[in-house]
């Protein structure tokens, strides 16, 4: 096979159509649908006592208005808690509409339908909600105390509280070790929230057809399938009458993971319910208070090692702010914990953590989910420990890095899949190597030495991450070719802007051997593949992309035996290049990939001159034997699933140089480096912008973004004037290295790369301020008015 994609630096396919405004997004969808809009609770804590409407009654242009006791049986039951874990003891989820009471700014309380969106706002505008304020609950350690309580049956605020520990190699506990370690270390670390924020915020359409019963729902999703499921159970339809829609989805960073929204539901029940199409767009605040967050944690950690810095014993206690509700479960804390480690041998392990509910806005994946806290745990733990013994940085990680002949290596913890948290491959010292090299590591000190001469603050950090890829259970991929010889490809996961459309035809081409312009791809839509899990956690590629791979394989190994029929020849001795099949060595016996589907799709009638070569009088078919063979179907197409016995782990590090001002204290990022293995790369080019893109979440993450509620449980920056995020200004030119180490776990030995930009860089730009600076950081993000303030605090 000659045709060669994998591994290219293809040309993203979807560009041309996205940047000339040929993209279709949900709110270009349903122009002349009606209108949802919500009342949403002004407060973070609160008993509902009654809730009056007569005043938005004579709106010109309503439609209905509905609260929690106009809902219907399951429409009216709490959202699902959607990954139960023995430890979330205390799971609670909402209402679709608050029932009694609202635990959040945001929460929502009444629907509103009206002809259009501004009718519909005006008429919620006018409705009066009689609250009963209650004292919120706000912060982590205000909650943890227990004095009040967000949900009054749950002791101490705490949801969930998992310990897992792993015992040195001479049966040590983590703790036994620490006190027993020549030296010993303890600190504090602080991580606050911060948000999602894709450029196109949540939206639902949906259409219902009384006459065959059925539903259409488009989402901005990234679980079209999964949202489906939820919706039939929710309004009690048969499977097969929903089919739910991803259209092109402007980003979705982990908020769109979280299914089904209340929205998901009640705008499809209200237009099955009015019979008439009804849509609602999320709008800015509306995300900022009402969608989910993610970050905020506080660690307390215990760090016992030797004279060369190998970590003897590691005891980690966290305490994670899940926010109102735990929908999506324990998922970050549990990837927070457990992807700490990194790729470091520790000598003995122990990680406590208890999630903990507060009066704000839940909390669920955002991209890094969980690890961007772990990584800053351990790297922030490395750091303190080469300052404690004088020793390098650099040399401290590599004293501690498992080696490349220990894989798999084991870290003796349960991950986020439920399986054993195995590392399946990777070269780390190697990385390292790479990644001092491309920053220049070992020359910074005369540089550093030569700014300071000058009256400049130059630093330098890095970070080392290990980032759990491919998560299960499975995802699937049917592709099928046309009598036009085009290959269709389809898998039922979502696309948020990752370049699935350029990637997936990219692994077509390559298994089939036919150009890429003949390869066309959807995702997403349930009408084309009906079983899939969803876009999260590095997934995409590892998942569909095999899938896709080994339908191709099936499609392949088909197309060529019915050629070897029509060729007389070998199946053996045959291959397909260009969208030929060929026998080896003698390309003028061949056959185009299209006359085989036509060949493969037995026909009574001629619709064309290529369909003639299928028909009963064509002599194609041997009289032998029937048509269809036993164990085949018609068509030149194929469909398969890959699911993984574990998860596979990509890796990186990343070093940035920082220029802080010695006045201002302004923060500059001078270079940024990145060494990454995701295994073999598909497309180099968008594995890159996977990075790039990340980084800059990363950078904002690190000295912008952050959620800032006062005590009263009100986010006081709850829009884009006030809520920080990078500008192009703020984000550095990216330099890039790979190293592939391939994946012994799935067919195409590739591991995910889609959240590793964003995960180390909180880790690594505080290590370079702390280096040009002289001062602990100890949180993120970090301002030049905080490192005034630190500033100040140092020097009396």
């Amino acid at each position: 096979m000659t045709t060669r994609l994998f591994g290219e630096r293809v040309q993203r396919r979807e560009d041309l159509r996205l940047i000339t405004g040929q993209g279709r997004y949900l709110d270009d969808l349903g122009r002349d649908a009606l209108a949802a809009a919500f009342v949403r609770s002004p407060h973070a804590h609160a008993l509902i006592r009654d809730i009056d409407v007569s005043a938005a009654l004579d709106v010109d242009g309503l439609v209905a208005i509905y609260t929690w006791e106009d809902l219907p049986e399951r429409v009216r039951d709490p959202l699902p808690l959607l990954i139960p874990h023995p430890a979330l003891t205390h799971g609670r989820t909402a209402y679709p509409l608050a029932r009694d009471v609202v635990r959040h700014v945001g929460e929502p309380v009444v629907m509103v339908v009206a002809r259009d969106r501004y009718i519909a706002e005006d008429a919620a505008a006018l409705i009066e909600v009689d609250y009963e304020f209650r004292k919120p609950v706000v912060g982590i350690e205000e909650a943890a105390h227990g004095v009040h309580l967000v949900h009054e049956d749950v002791p101490g605020n705490v949801g969930a509280h998992l310990v897992q520990e792993v015992p040195s190699p001479a049966g040590q506990s983590a703790r036994e070790a620490v006190e027993a370690a020549p030296h010993t270390l303890s600190f504090r670390l602080d991580f606050e929230r911060s948000a999602s924020m894709p450029l196109e915020g949540r939206g639902v359409y949906a259409r219902w057809d009384a006459d065959d019963r059925s539903l259409r729902v488009y989402s901005s999703t990234q679980t079209s399938t999964s949202v489906r499921m939820a919706i039939a159970a929710k309004l009690g339809l048969p499977l097969p009458s929903v089919e739910v829609i991803a259209p092109d989805v402007g980003g979705g960073f982990g908020v769109k993971i979280v299914h089904p929204w209340p929205e998901e539901v009640l705008v499809p029940w209200a237009a099955m319910l009015l019979g008439r199409e009804v849509k609602w767009a999320e709008d800015r605040r509306e995300h900022f208070i009402s969608s989910a967050h993610e970050r905020g944690q506080v660690q307390h950690v215990r760090v016992g090692f030797d004279d060369e810095g190998h970590v003897l014993g590691l005891d980690v206690t966290i305490l994670h702010d899940h926010g109102a509700y735990t929908p999506y479960g324990i998922i970050v804390p549990i990837i927070t914990s457990t992807q700490l480690l990194g790729p470091y041998r520790i000598g003995a392990y122990r990680v406590e953590f208890s999630s903990i509910y507060t009066n704000t806005v839940q909390v669920t994946p955002y991209r890094g989910a969980g690890r961007p806290q772990g990584v800053f745990c351990m790297e922030r733990t490395m750091d303190r420990i080469a300052a404690h013994l004088g020793l390098d940085r650099a040399a401290v990680r590599a004293a501690n890095f498992i080696q490349p002949g220990e894989f798999p290596y084991d870290q003796g913890l349960i991950f986020q899949d439920g399986r054993p948290l195995i590392y399946d491959s990777g070269d780390y010292p190697e990385s390292l190597r790479m990644l001092k090299e491309l920053i220049g590591w070992d020359g910074f000190p005369a540089m550093k030495a030569e700014a300071a001469a000058r009256g400049r603050r130059l630093g330098i950090g890095l970070g080392c991450y290990v980032e759990g890829t491919g998560v299960g259970p499975y995802e699937g991929g049917h592709v099928q070719v046309t009598s036009d010889g085009r290959v269709h490809v389809s898998t039922g996961l979502t696309s948020q802007g990752q370049g699935h459309e350029t990637v997936f035809a990219q692994i077509a081409a390559t298994e089939l051997g036919v150009p890429l312009s003949s390869v066309s791809v959807v995702t997403g839509d349930t009408r084309r593949f009906g079983y899939a899990v969803g876009t999260f956690a590095s997934r995409a590629a590892v998942m569909s992309g095999n899938a896709i791979a080994l339908a191709c394989r099936k499609v392949r190994d088909k197309a060529l035996r019915i050629a070897a029929e029509a060729l007389e020849a070998d199946p053996r001795d045959l291959e397909i290049e260009d969208g030929v099949v060929r026998v080896v060595g003698n390309p003028e016996a061949s056959l185009p990939l299209a006359t085989v589907a036509v060949l493969s799709n037995p026909l009574r009638y001629a619709f064309d001159e290529e369909a003639a070569r299928a028909t009963q009088f064509s002599g194609a078919a041997p009289m032998d034997r029937p048509p269809v063979q036993e164990g085949e179907e018609p068509g030149l197409e194929g469909r398969d699933y890959y699911s993984p016995v574990r998860s596979t782990f990509a890796s990186g590090m990343h070093a940035a140089i920082v220029e802080t001002d010695p006045d201002t204290a302004e923060i500059r990022i001078l270079r940024y480096a990145v060494v990454h293995d995701c295994g073999r790369l598909i497309n180099p080019m968008i594995v890159e912008g996977q990075i790039h893109g990340g980084v800059a979440q990363g950078v904002g993450g690190a000295l912008y973004e952050r959620m800032v509620y006062d005590g009263h449980g009100q986010l006081l920056n709850a829009s884009f004037m006030d809520f920080l995020m990078p500008y192009a200004t703020e984000v550095p030119a990216i330099e890039t290295a790979h190293l592939e180490t391939p994946s012994p776990l799935n067919p195409l030995g590739i591991k995910g790369a889609g959240e590793a930009g964003v995960i180390p860089v909180s880790a690594v730009i505080a290590s370079a301020i702390e280096d040009a600076e002289g001062l602990s950081i100890d949180r993120m993000p970090i301002s030049p008015s905080e490192l005034y303030e630190l500033r100040r605090a140092a020097t009396g």
